[in-house]
């Protein structure tokens, strides 16, 4: 047979007390080698000790996974607030930059039409003078008072006229047979 001692021990004992002592050791290793062995042996143990593990490590995960999320969730938030914010500051700027030119287009119109205006108004007298001089000069003594009447006040001489017209019209449509 193979001699059994155990590491660290002498096989002699020297007196009754090392004995003990020698005895007391072997038991408290023997006792742990059974520990260990049990341990082994005890596969439900065991497997409860891996699922509650696991269970743990499941848990930090999920809350690790939570907050990773919740953390994507905010900066996405924020990066679409962002975005927000500068489509409407260039929406803004847009807008100042079409009223701009809106504005300037309206002045160049209105001073466009002040121009027409005044040419308008401009040749009116011109035409004005001209009719008062043909008045003045080319109209016989007794018919200028009617004609600057007529001039004065064109819609009644423009009504007469379109009558003295309407019956040159009809005399010379339908004679007298």
């Amino acid at each position: 047979m193979t001699d059994r001692t155990t590491p660290g021990v002498d096989s002699g004992a020297k007196g009754p007390e090392e004995l003990r002592e020698q005895i007391e050791r072997t038991r408290s290793q023997l006792g742990d080698t059974v520990e260990e062995l049990a341990g082994k042996m005890d596969v439900k143990g065991r497997a409860r000790a891996r699922a509650a593990d696991l269970r743990d490590k499941a848990g930090a995960m999920t809350v690790q996974l939570r907050s990773t999320a919740a953390q994507a969730g905010h900066t996405a938030h924020d990066r679409a607030t962002h975005a927000g914010h500068t489509l409407h500051d260039r929406a803004a700027q847009a807008r100042h930059t079409v009223q701009d030119k809106a504005t300037q287009v309206g002045h160049k119109v209105q001073d466009r039409a002040t121009r027409t205006g005044h040419q308008t108004q401009d040749r009116a007298t011109k035409t004005g003078h001209e009719l008062q001089h043909r008045v003045e000069h080319g109209v016989p003594q007794p018919a200028r008072p009617v004609v600057r009447a007529a001039i004065r006040h064109p819609r009644p001489a423009l009504v007469i006229g379109a009558a003295l017209a309407a019956v040159v019209v009809v005399s010379w449509r339908y004679p007298k047979r």
